[in-house]
């Protein structure tokens, strides 16, 4: 009896060792596995909103998202995902719902804005447009600004919003081209030949821009092509626009001949320059 004491004591120990020996209970496991499960989903879910087949991560997300309820970050990249998929209005409703909520940025209220605008709902992406606060100063904001003002015909506006836009990203040849094509239809030729011009300086490769620069030029009579680098089908392609081009302006002749360098110069049938050529003949 006289041990009982240093006995107690040792048995205490060993609880006491037992307990800090012990492993992590069910609980902290499954948050340290829920937080490894983030980490992955988050990396996957960049790589579905980039590389990913439009189709597939649209069923990963909504997948996701039903598994996890109101998370923001996945409505934000269901949204995303349905416009790469060409599904704006569905994009549209998914982006309304978040931008409603508390969860809500600015930059969704533009996303938002654009899957408006290509379901041609050109009045409600004004309106939401409107509530972003002139504060947001971005690419897309911009650019989505100067393609409202282009729908409603107000030129001062779109012309400032374009230079904007082309001023705060490090690849404005798509916005310059937007801006191009915005001075081709108002007539203004020139002034679309320089932006087109300015377009493929920062990216060569842009057909719609060679295509819209051989529409201005066309439209002035110029029927050269312009020097700009181009494969042969390119080449082929482009003496067809400006076929197409001088016919509509009554140059027939011209465009009959433009027309048949087309055929000659494409590398395989060209299908739709020969039956021009045809119709033209006939």
């Amino acid at each position: 009896m006289r041990h009982s004491p240093f006995v107690a004591l040792c048995l205490t120990g060993a609880v006491a060792l037992s307990a800090c020996n012990r492993g992590p209970s069910d609980a902290e496991v499954q948050k340290a596995l829920k937080d490894v499960n983030v980490i992955d989903e988050s990396n996957l879910s960049d790589i579905m909103l980039t590389v990913g087949d439009p189709n597939e991560a649209v069923a990963y997300f909504t997948r996701t998202l039903q598994q996890n309820p109101g998370r923001p970050d996945l409505q934000r990249g269901l949204a995303k995902s349905l416009m790469r998929a060409g599904k704006s209005e569905d994009a549209a409703k998914v982006w309304a719902g978040l931008v409603n909520s508390h969860e809500g940025t600015n930059d969704d209220r533009v996303g938002y804005a654009e899957a408006l605008i290509r379901s041609n709902n050109w009045s409600a992406a004004a309106a939401e447009l409107n509530k972003i606060p002139p504060t947001h100063e971005t690419y897309d904001r911009y650019r989505l600004e100067a393609m409202v003002a282009d729908s409603n015909k107000q030129w001062k506006k779109a012309d400032s919003f374009y230079e904007i836009a082309a001023g705060l990203t490090t690849k404005p040849a798509s916005v310059l081209n937007n801006w191009g094509f915005s001075k081709l239809n108002r007539g203004e030729y020139a002034g679309a030949e320089k932006l087109f011009i300015e377009a493929l300086s920062n990216d060569p490769t842009l057909f719609t821009a060679k295509n819209n620069l051989v529409l201005a030029r066309g439209a002035q009579r110029k029927y050269d092509l312009p020097v700009v680098e181009m494969t042969q089908t390119e080449r082929a392609e482009l003496l067809y626009t400006l076929g197409l081009t001088a016919v509509k302006q009554g140059d027939v002749s011209v465009g009959r001949n433009l027309l048949e360098e087309a055929v000659e110069t494409h590398p395989q049938y060209f299908e739709a320059a020969a039956r021009s050529l045809e119709a033209l003949k006939g």
